[in-house]
């Protein structure tokens, strides 16, 4: 799991069978501080997140299948939480 923050939307005319009916974001992951780390991502929204939330992101292709109920899925992260607030010790 990680971190996220809604950076913007994926709109494609041609995609992939599975996909339709999803809606595709881009997520830039971040650090608990806010702070970017690393390159954005496209996940699959399933919680109804929006430009600039932060999001919880899971990126593990097994439990993706089974939160879509899929055994054969061409997507590997998915938006699983859209995060209140976060503290850290």
């Amino acid at each position: 799991m990680m971190l996220g923050k809604v950076v913007g939307t994926l709109n494609a005319t041609i995609k992939h069978e599975t996909y339709r009916g999803h809606k595709i974001l881009v997520v830039q992951p971040i650090e608990p501080s806010g702070h970017s780390l690393g390159d954005s991502l496209v996940t699959v929204d399933t919680v109804q997140a929006g430009i600039g939330d932060t999001v919880l992101v899971m990126r593990e292709g097994n439990g993706v299948r089974q939160i879509l109920g899929q055994q054969i899925l061409p997507i590997r992260s998915i938006i699983v939480g859209v995060v209140d607030q976060v503290e850290t010790a």
